[in-house]
């Protein structure tokens, strides 16, 4: 008799031990499930922000004027509070940005913009709109992103 309440026992015991992985599993899947689609979304407001960007880097380039627009961005992607920026180095201008806070060392998405240009600012959503300024700095445009003051 004691045999089979022991087998009972082990039985159980991988029954529950099976159980926590598949439940650990399917967790970790739908999570995986979800920032899909917020990952995707944190690329369109990239490829939107870059191609106001690049509209107010031509027509500051051949106006020679100082430009600006107001770009109405969402306040969160999911639930989460996501960021970008724009950077340059000595070739190349970019807009970067991530979900959460700004941490260095995090994985960010970058899009490139198509010309030279001298690049300042960041963003931070849930502060109301984003401020994108651009003007000529000598022969080399000088594009800013900021928050829209009120």
């Amino acid at each position: 008799m004691p045999s089979i309440a022991s087998n009972y026992l082990y039985s159980f015991i991988a029954l529950l031990a099976v159980s926590t992985l598949l439940v650990g599993a399917f967790s970790y899947y739908t999570s995986t499930l979800r920032a899909i689609p917020e990952i995707e979304q944190l690329k369109n407001i990239l490829d939107y922000v870059v191609a106001k960007g690049n509209e107010l880097l031509t027509l500051a380039i051949t106006t020679n004027a100082t430009v600006s627009i107001v770009v109405q961005l969402p306040s969160s992607i999911g639930h989460q509070q996501y960021w970008i920026q724009v950077r340059n180095d000595t070739s190349n201008a970019w807009l970067e940005g991530a979900l959460g806070l700004i941490e260095e060392g995090r994985t960010t998405y970058k899009v490139y913009f198509p010309g030279e240009a001298s690049t300042s600012g960041h963003y931070i959503s849930g502060y109301g709109p984003a401020l994108l300024e651009c003007y000529m700095n000598g022969s080399v445009p000088q594009l800013n992103l900021d928050y829209q003051e009120d």
